[in-house]
């Protein structure tokens, strides 16, 4: 009897002991990282190469609310940098600008009825105070109406490879609060929309073709015609800049959002030791689930935390790297007969250190055989780097993880004489072969 119950015991106790043991497996590489965020959508981007290291939900289109503007600062600042608008630019107020301007209920810096104002005046107080009749009034300067510049916001938004974006205006209000003035083509009930992964390229593009714009994103305080009985002081709605209540080290920009279609929004970028991130923030809210400023902080927060934390910069393939058995393609009616190749640059991304390793190279040829004259650093395929397990969100731009592979030396073409003996050899070769896969046919 006391030996069946030590069976027993023993039985009982195998599934306790399985249990532990793995319990002290570490999870799997290719588990799904969560975050936690309490948002709509999210997406987090290496500023640089615009590696993907995080998303969620990033597909869905949502409203952009003043996340907007950075379209219009692009646009503003491709017209500054063609010559076809100047900085010291006067823009003289028009009816439409004056009456948006006097609702203080919205972000606003009044503007005179018969005022002007210089381009830069306006853009500052877009950039740093959400300004919205300052915002239309750029419009206005850069395309001659707020219609005319709708439709160059489409094209950009094309042109930069966006997806599933819709602009109606170009503050990111509500068209409801534009007093029936909205553009031509829209109506009061349209928005703004766009998925996190088109807000993070759109900021991606922006910082690479106007790095300039973080001078004055940066900004956390300044005052609107300082000096004049128009000083009107502004605070940057960014609270996460030095100085501010939820100042994070790093953050010089980008832009953030709010309306009651939206939510609160934000698109903010870091800087900390060379490294650059790009985050999106959509609809936060806190874990009462109601939206705050506090809130989109707080989840901005998070997807900093985590990119700065766990990534790092690292060199995946070196320069001159070849896969082993794969040093070289054939070459046809050359001096060689064959050629070397390799990876010509080093392929290096934002990875978790741990998970460096699931990355393997995998070669794909254009061509399995060259004719010479071969030139030395000719492309003959791609080096293609693939995940062997778990998620890879990929780039922003959709380049994939790719590196070019280049013939690493010449290969002269034979001579007339050579050219004919290799033929020769290759016609009685082929004939030899042919003789000798006939006769084993016949055994």
């Amino acid at each position: 009897m006391k030996k069946t119950m030590n069976t027993v015991i023993r039985l009982l106790l195998i599934p306790v002991l399985l249990f532990s043991v793995l319990a002290g497996i570490p999870a799997k590489a290719n588990a799904e990282t969560d975050l936690g965020l309490q948002v709509d959508a999210a997406i987090l981007i290496d500023a640089d190469s615009g590696k993907i290291l995080y998303e969620q939900n990033a597909d869905t289109a949502l409203g952009i609310a003043s996340m907007t503007k950075m379209m219009t600062e692009y646009l503003l600042l491709d017209a500054i940098d063609a010559g076809t608008v100047k900085w010291d630019q006067e823009y003289h107020v028009t009816d439409y600008t004056y009456k948006l301007s006097q609702n203080r209920a919205l972000s606003n810096v009044p503007l005179r009825k018969d005022g002007s104002y210089t381009i830069r005046e306006l853009y500052e107080a877009m950039a740093i105070y959400s300004a919205n009749a300052a915002t239309v009034a750029i419009a206005e300067t850069v395309a001659g109406s707020e219609t005319e510049f709708i439709k160059l916001m489409n094209k950009k938004a094309e042109k930069l490879g966006l997806k599933d974006y819709k602009f109606v205006n170009s503050t990111g209000l509500n068209n409801a609060d534009l007093f029936g003035m909205q553009p031509a083509g829209t109506g009061p009930s349209d928005e703004n929309v766009m998925p996190a992964k088109s807000v993070a390229k759109l900021a991606y593009h922006l910082l690479k073709d106007h790095p300039d714009v973080l001078k004055t994103s940066k900004i956390a305080r300044k005052t609107f015609r300082e000096g004049t009985e128009d000083a009107i002081k502004m605070d940057n709605w960014n609270f996460m800049l030095p100085g501010l209540v939820f100042q994070y080290e790093g953050v010089d920009g980008l832009k953030t959002g709010t309306t009651d279609f939206a939510g609160h929004c934000f698109t903010g970028t870091a800087e900390r030791n060379g490294t650059r991130l790009i985050s999106v923030v959509m609809k936060a809210v806190d874990t009462k689930g109601e939206g705050s400023r506090k809130a989109r902080f707080d989840e901005t927060a998070k997807l900093l935390n985590y990119g700065f934390s766990q990534f790092s910069k690292q060199e995946i393939i070196p320069a001159n790297y070849t896969i082993k058995g794969q040093e070289s393609v054939k070459v046809t009616k050359g001096k060689e007969n064959k050629v070397a190749i390799a990876v010509k640059e080093p392929v290096s991304f934002m990875v978790k250190s741990s998970e460096k390793d699931l990355y393997k190279p995998k070669l794909v040829l254009d061509k399995k055989s060259l004719e010479a004259e071969v030139k030395k650093g000719t492309v003959v395929g791609k080096l293609v780097i693939e995940r062997s397990e778990g998620t890879d969100y990929g780039f922003i731009d959709g380049k994939g993880l790719k590196a070019d592979v280049v013939t690493t030396e010449a290969v002269e073409r034979a001579s007339g004489i050579s050219l004919f003996f290799q033929g020769v050899g290759s016609f009685f070769g082929n004939l030899w072969s042919g003789i000798t896969d006939f006769v084993g046919g016949l055994f």
